[in-house]
């Protein structure tokens, strides 16, 4: 086998390796956090979400925040970006159980952000 084609090979594997994904275990006493972005939130509009008044991430059309908390009280505020409209920020208080998932939809409704919590959830993950 050539050099060139081993490398190939080679770089194929890492990339199916890498594609599969390893994923880590959450961290202890943590919950997950999942927000999803309405469709029909504006293809020229970001969700701005942020934690305990430090942004996690600013998410356009098809993207979603999936991340972690730990136990306790937290602060989960959704805005828009860029806000042409004046819309409010949408915020939710949250006392986070570790072990438990919190899911919530992220859109616009009558002038003002929402952040409604989805059904069936607050459930154990691990």
């Amino acid at each position: 086998m050539s050099r060139a084609l081993a490398a190939c090979a080679l770089s194929a594997w890492i990339i199916a390796v890498q594609a599969q994904g390893t994923s880590a275990p959450p961290p202890p006493n943590s919950a997950r956090l999942l927000v999803n972005r309405v469709a029909n939130f504006g293809s020229d509009l970001s969700l701005v979400l942020s934690v305990d008044g430090k942004d996690v991430g600013s998410f356009t059309e098809g993207r979603n925040y999936s991340g972690y908390l730990s136990a306790g009280q937290h602060v989960i505020i959704a805005r828009v970006n860029p806000n042409q409209t004046g819309a409010g920020p949408a915020q939710k208080t949250l006392n986070v159980k570790a072990g438990q998932t919190y899911s919530f939809t992220a859109g616009l409704s009558g002038g003002k952000m929402t952040l409604v919590r989805n059904q069936g959830q607050s459930v154990p993950v691990y």
